[in-house]
């Protein structure tokens, strides 16, 4: 892949795969489908400082996704905040938007820095930072479209974490803005490590930890989760459908 239209088919293809299959990792594969659409109308529109580069860095990072979910797919080896999310997909049990959390989690705390870092080289990754951080708030803007409209896809969802007194953070607030700045120190680390295949494998162990947190909240939230879930009754394509309708309006 060398164009950002390129990674666009991929996506589309995972995605029809994912809905023929009834594989939940299609609801992360939605909403980073139509992230990577907005990106490519802002480097279309000029919105980016540098649109040629901002198109390589999409690239770069979304390879990343895709030779993950096709290394899987095919009983390959993957990093452990990617294996963490494939996991938890073949599980009726996790909500969709801890779907989309893990998918995000594995994607911008540990395939972003490396991807930002490739994109640059050896030249300073200052250069970048405007566009990095306005690619993250573009993904912010669509999970957060996605959060407000949740209800169509889980109807108790807004309703019941009324009641949690704030245990539903992990899953509520789980915050781009923090996965970012922790992205762009990585970023720096990785560019600055001698042994690249170690920092990797340190980084993925952290993030994979975290992954393990948004499956496993705790005692008092997953009694929540699971009344929640009973409501989230549809098949995985009909889900996969509202999401798409709710990530294009966003």
């Amino acid at each position: 892949m060398n164009t950002i239209q390129e990674v666009i088919e991929k996506l589309e293809g995972i995605v029809m795969e994912c809905r023929s299959n009834s594989n939940r990792l299609g609801y992360f594969a939605i909403l980073y489908k139509q992230v990577t659409v907005r990106v490519m109308k802002g480097i279309q529109l000029n919105e980016f400082e540098d649109g040629p580069k901002m198109e390589k860095l999409d690239v770069i990072f979304a390879k990343r996704f895709i030779d993950a979910y096709e290394n899987h797919m095919n009983g390959k080896e993957t990093t452990r905040s990617w294996l963490k999310t494939f996991e938890a997909a073949d599980h009726s049990k996790h909500l969709v938007l801890q779907h989309l959390l893990l998918g995000i989690n594995a994607h911008i705390n540990l395939d972003l820095g490396i991807a930002a870092v490739e994109t640059s080289g050896n030249l300073d990754l200052n250069l970048i930072k405007k566009d990095f951080n306005k690619i993250n708030q573009i993904l912010s803007d669509m999970v957060e479209g996605v959060k407000t409209n949740i209800g169509l896809v889980s109807p108790f969802f807004k309703t019941i974490i009324r009641f949690t007194k704030g245990k539903e953070e992990i899953l509520v607030n789980f915050s781009i803005k923090i996965a970012r700045d922790g992205a762009w120190k990585f970023a720096h680390k990785y560019q600055e490590a001698e042994d690249k295949l170690d920092c990797i494998r340190q980084r993925d162990a952290i993030i994979a930890l975290i992954a393990f947190g948004l499956i496993n909240p705790g005692l008092k939230l997953r009694f929540w989760i699971w009344l929640i879930g009973t409501a989230e009754w549809k098949s995985v394509p009909e889900i996969m459908d509202q999401l798409d309708q709710i990530t294009k309006k966003t």
